[in-house]
């Protein structure tokens, strides 16, 4: 019991030292993350796209 006790003193002293992000921060973050999965979506359509086309010429 007394592992236990001393973990989670540990754990909340090392909580303490952890740094979160602001608001405007995470937003930023945020709007970079959802902006490189459209732009890797558009990239993947367009490929699939174009591989689709190919295979219709090759056969």
């Amino acid at each position: 019991m007394k592992k236990i006790k001393d973990f989670l003193k540990e754990v909340r002293k090392e909580m303490s030292k952890v740094s979160f992000p602001t608001k405007k921060t995470m937003a930023k973050y945020s709007i970079a993350v959802i902006g490189l999965i459209m732009l890797f979506s558009v990239y993947f359509l367009a490929l699939d796209v174009i591989i689709a086309f190919l295979k219709q010429v090759v056969n």
